[in-house]
């Protein structure tokens, strides 16, 4: 008999395609956990960046601070941390694209810019999404009309401890949890049992598993060092016995209720099955 589900791992992203943190517990909001992805990198075309293209934002780690987060390069000493805010102020806004969504958002500071272009090499803005953007989830699968921030497409993606232990064992060199970049981790269950769920309550919040997640290159880059795998483990070990139709899945895409509160060792509880 399996162990109980519970919620092993809380894992926010401020900026989307930089570093993450682990966190005990999390306020959750119409667009996921608190102050998730509400920050984004964008290029000279106002295009969002992410670590497909740009495997170096890997290199850039966030940790948390006091009302924000300190931005540092792994392998650049010479660069301060570069403090931002969790929220930017409303002084100067621009039009951005997110895959097929064109937004406007709110302007970081110069500096913060110019910070981020040294670290990178490349000229780069730092953008924030206000509450007041609506951007929602695909709408053929959103019939509650559901938000997201600058998430791919999703508030919230879920993975189970179990999986990853069993990809593990058909890889020759196991890869951690940060390859898939999960806000939601579960232990306890069997490997998989999450592409049936649908209804499912962490604690005293219910969310709903929307669809599989399809990977993509990213969780070939090591997170530690930006280096790509050159053969392309994870993905090609997933693709032998996880690829349905041209998508590779691990772990569930997923939205969640307005507000509320999640706690790493919370229950989770699966309510209905798809």
């Amino acid at each position: 008999m399996s162990a109980p589900l519970s919620l092993t791992g809380l894992f926010l992203y401020p900026v989307k395609s930089l570093g993450g943190y682990a966190v005990a517990e999390a306020e959750v909001t119409a667009r996921g956990l608190r102050h998730d992805r509400r920050w984004l990198l964008v290029d000279e075309r106002n295009r969002f960046m992410t670590q497909r293209q740009q495997p170096e934002l890997a290199l850039l780690t966030v940790a948390p601070a006091y009302n924000g987060f300190l931005i540092s390069h792994r392998q650049r000493p010479d660069l301060l941390p570069l403090f931002i805010p969790f929220e930017a102020t409303p002084d100067r806004t621009l039009f951005v694209t997110v895959w097929d969504d064109i937004l406007w958002a709110w302007r970081g500071t110069p500096e913060a810019d110019e910070w981020l272009a040294e670290a990178l090499g490349r000229p780069c803005r730092l953008v924030y999404m206000s509450d007041m953007v609506r951007r929602e989830v695909e709408p053929e699968l959103n019939p509650e009309g559901k938000l997201v921030s600058f998430a791919d497409g999703y508030p919230y993606l879920l993975a189970g401890e179990a999986s990853l232990a069993d990809l593990n064992t058909r890889m020759a060199e196991p890869v951690p949890m940060n390859r898939f970049r999960p806000n939601l981790v579960f232990g306890g269950g069997e490997a998989y049992e999450d592409d049936a769920w649908e209804q499912f309550q962490i604690g005293e919040a219910l969310f709903r598993a929307v669809r599989g997640c399809g990977r993509c290159v990213l969780t070939t880059i090591d997170q530690a060092t930006a280096i790509k795998s050159p053969v392309g483990d994870p993905l090609r070990t997933l693709a032998t016995y996880r690829k349905v139709e041209n998508s590779t899945l691990f772990g569930q895409n997923v939205t969640g209720p307005a507000r509320g509160r999640l706690r790493v060792g919370d229950a989770v509880t699966v309510l209905s099955r798809k």
